[in-house]
């Protein structure tokens, strides 16, 4: 690994996926390496390349934001975790005023976007920077967040707003003087039991739309759920939906080489269709793609792939930096 090169770089590109499960599930051996070798050296890679400033595009699972008002895409000006699974709660390092100068700048770019005061966010977040700095979310360095809905149709980013959203992005970061990681937290291919508007229950329709704070109890049984429904997916039980390596793998190609256009073309039924409901995550990895030059040839230090059923997650670490 280049650290000179990192040093020296700009801005730089994190997708990682993230999971739930991640330390809850039993994983193979040979998987669990892999794993850990992965997120050891992306972790490696972005501590090379010491980052001034991160932005995080991440999505909800239905913790922070509910049917009752889903934006497509929203920043945070102060943002709490609400420590979900085995992820850290508390407050995330948000600087507030630059926060509300990107909000302005993607405005002004016509990107409409909300924006939240009072941000509540998940493990789509926050095991992100846990991996890579530890458990103590404010002691990172200063994050911009980036909510992407990745659950609730039809308010989802479409993949060319995604890109539109990616280069704005790198504009913004243009004017500034920080050393700038962007990290896309989700994805890959993966259909977790994420309940939807059509379930039966009215009891779950109405907490994904007004956000019911659950009981203990709940949560746990929650947990206990998803924990469930990786160890079916790992037995091949027909009703999970099985991962698609050859879809992550060529996802992954197409941003590592600068094919934007070509990944841009895909129809958004194709994405739940061959990928999983909750593989719309994927878009956050384009949209911190498109903030670094879309030329190939791009330095990628890290690139990693290893499905992982057992974890519901084609689970993949890629990280690119300019090379200037």
């Amino acid at each position: 690994m280049d650290t000179t090169a990192m040093a020296r770089a700009r801005r730089a590109f994190l997708g990682m996926s993230h999971s739930p499960l991640l330390g809850l599930n039993p994983v193979p051996a040979d998987d669990q390496q892999a794993l850990d070798a992965a997120i050891a050296a992306a972790r490696a890679a972005v501590h090379a390349f010491d980052p001034d400033l991160v932005v995080l595009i991440g999505p909800d699972h239905y913790n922070g934001f509910f049917n009752a008002l889903m934006p497509p895409l929203c920043l945070g000006t102060a943002v709490h975790a609400v420590g979900d699974y085995l992820s850290p709660a508390g407050p995330l390092n948000v600087p507030e005023d630059l926060a509300l100068a990107l909000a302005t700048h993607l405005m002004d770019a016509h990107v409409d976007i909300a924006v939240s005061r009072r941000m509540e966010v998940d493990h789509g977040f926050a095991q992100a920077l846990q991996v890579l700095w530890g458990d103590e979310l404010a002691r990172t360095p200063p994050v911009l967040p980036l909510f992407l809905n990745a659950v609730a149709p039809p308010a989802i980013a479409r993949l060319a707003r995604c890109r539109t959203l990616g280069e704005a992005l790198g504009r913004f970061l243009d004017g500034l003087p920080q050393r700038t990681l962007l990290i896309g937290s989700g994805g890959l291919s993966h259909e977790p039991p994420v309940p939807t508007l059509d379930h039966p229950d009215p009891a779950v329709r109405e907490r994904i739309t007004v956000g019911v704070p659950p009981t203990e109890a709940e949560k746990a049984a929650k947990t206990e759920r998803v924990k469930a429904a990786g160890l079916a997916l790992a037995r091949g039980e027909a009703w999970m939906k099985p991962l698609n390596p050859a879809w992550d793998l060529d996802w992954m190609q197409a941003l590592a080489s600068g094919e934007l256009d070509r990944l841009c073309r895909h129809s958004e039924a194709c994405i739940e269709t061959q990928a999983g409901r909750s593989a719309h995550e994927s878009k956050t990895w384009l949209v911190a793609r498109a903030a670094l030059p879309q030329h190939p040839g791009l330095p990628c230090p890290v690139n990693a792939y290893r499905p992982v059923p057992s974890l519901i997650a084609g689970y993949g670490v890629m990280f690119m930096h300019t090379d200037d």
